[in-house]
């Protein structure tokens, strides 16, 4: 996935970042424990892209994700994604991710159940640790068997995917 531009935007969770194509956003970035860290991800993850003002229609989608952090319901549906070299598997957990409403919650078993992989729930959790484009895809939406809170690979692991779904239940 080639990026043209990136930046760096405020939400109430930190400092995130996008990366964009011509046919969408080709990743997202949670906070880092600084901003500088967060713009160090950014170049470490699309060298070629340079920091800019986004188009018009990135702005759209940066919006549409600060009211989602900040407890409004959006399922951020609308934002376009470019998958351009994701794997076929993890593209179909992605799409399934990203029908999983605000504020509800799916075990990986669900997830893999959904595809017609009902014994491939290791595998759903580790395309959700790779997910390029974490919010847009809520892999925070997805639970380990049981309720449990499971793993979370941004920074602040599990409390970070914790407070991402305390604020879309509205707490």
């Amino acid at each position: 996935m080639t990026a043209h531009g990136f930046t760096l935007f405020d939400t109430t969770i930190g400092r995130c970042g996008v990366a964009w194509s011509d046919r969408g956003l080709v990743g997202v970035q949670l906070p880092e424990s600084s901003e500088k860290m967060t713009r160090d991800r950014m170049l470490q993850r699309f060298p070629a892209a340079a920091e800019t003002a986004p188009p018009p229609n990135v702005r759209i989608a940066i919006d549409e994700i600060i009211a989602m952090l900040r407890g409004e319901r959006n399922d951020l549906a609308a934002i376009a994604l470019d998958m351009d070299g994701v794997a076929p598997f993890h593209r179909r957990v992605y799409e399934a991710a990203r029908t999983i409403p605000p504020g509800r919650t799916l075990a990986y078993g669900d997830v893999a159940a959904r595809l017609g992989a009902p014994r491939a729930a290791r595998a759903v959790g580790q395309a959700l640790g790779r997910n390029p484009f974490p919010i847009v895809v809520p892999c925070h939406r997805v639970l380990a068997a049981g309720g449990k809170i499971g793993g979370f690979s941004a920074h602040g692991g599990t409390a970070t995917k914790r407070r991402m779904l305390a604020l879309e239940a509205g707490e």
